[in-house]
């Protein structure tokens, strides 16, 4: 099988490539990636020199290349991790993200359709659905709670999951979304929370908290995440959409309070700084359908997924320290 993974040089797509070469050896894995800034190309080193891996620069936007590469390739199923994700990102700047996230997917979806695609698997976020009290633990998202985007972010991911239902209903375009909660694990891009607080505390710098700290996030090791789109991508009914979560809340000062912990540095160092604009407020969603349908569960504790991670970021400083700014360096 020829599978073609978009965004697979960034954080969960790379994730996603390493993941599935271990799990299909045989199969021919078609790697896409415009190498923004959270794309980096060496991420990729451990397998590009692979027969069966092929790496193309490009926008999932042009369509023309799109087509060229379908053409060559007639890829059997296609992932699309390709999306700008940083919900500050969609603040400073909304229409970077509605031409990535939605029109990008809108050219997938039509090459698709032209090359009679067997599988097309929207990788989508838990954000689509707004946010929950923090007084009501027992709320959880399932996958028929209503779409209710708090930021630019979650409005185009949301806008993009909808374009792909419309397209596996009205082309029978075989497709399948996934909306998952806050991943973590190796190589992610230092802006995220988890990266961020390591590298900052690794160097003594300010850990900069929104608000009280009080917000709570669902957290879902990268490789969970992973092994839940294969089974996705293998048995999972096209147009349905399935959410899959961690099962560890957490709020967000006690993750850094929690990380200050395993490297040993002081709790003083965290930094509450102004809340972000139309915050949400907790995270959680229910997996019940991928565990009934599919036989899916996480299989990482976050007690041990963080110490994993945090223990990746004390062994790989050269991968990661590429990214601090100049400024961040101290330098």
């Amino acid at each position: 099988m020829t599978v073609l993974v978009t965004g697979g040089a960034g954080f969960i797509g790379a994730n996603f490539i390493f993941y599935w070469l271990e799990a299909h050896p045989d199969d021919r894995l078609v790697c896409v990636d415009k190498l923004t800034y959270a794309g980096d190309l060496s991420t990729l080193a451990p397998v590009l020199e692979r027969p069966n891996v092929r790496f193309v620069k490009a926008d999932i936007c042009d369509r023309k290349k799109m087509e060229l590469l379908f053409g060559e390739e007639h890829p059997d199923a296609v992932v699309n991790f390709a999306a700008e994700s940083h919900v500050d990102r969609s603040i400073e700047d909304p229409e970077v993200f509605l031409r990535t996230n939605v029109i990008g997917t809108a050219a997938l979806l039509d090459v698709c359709r032209g090359y009679g695609t067997h599988r097309f698997h929207q990788v989508s976020t838990d954000e689509v659905y707004g946010d929950l009290p923090l007084d009501r633990p027992d709320l959880r998202f399932t996958e028929t709670s209503p779409l209710h985007a708090s930021s630019p972010y979650s409005a185009s991911k949301a806008s993009a999951d909808l374009l792909v239902l419309a397209y596996e209903r009205t082309y029978r375009v075989p497709a399948t979304v996934s909306r998952c909660s806050n991943n973590y694990g190796p190589y992610q891009f230092p802006e995220k929370l988890i990266p961020l607080m390591i590298a900052n505390a690794l160097r003594d710098r300010p850990l900069p908290v929104y608000g009280e700290g009080l917000n709570v996030r669902d957290w879902l090791y990268v490789e969970d995440h992973c092994k839940a789109i294969d089974l996705i991508l293998q048995q999972g009914k096209s147009g349905a959409v399935y959410n899959i979560g961690g099962n560890h809340e957490l709020e967000n000062l006690a993750l850094v309070k929690r990380i200050c912990q395993e490297l040993g540095k002081p709790e003083s160092l965290i930094t509450y700084v102004e809340d972000r604009k139309g915050h949400d407020l907790r995270y959680a969603i229910d997996s019940g359908r991928l565990q009934r349908e599919l036989g899916w569960r996480p299989e990482t504790a976050f007690d041990e997924g963080i110490r994993r991670t945090i223990r990746w970021y004390l062994e790989n400083q050269s991968w990661w320290m590429k990214f601090v700014s100049e400024k961040q360096r101290g330098e």
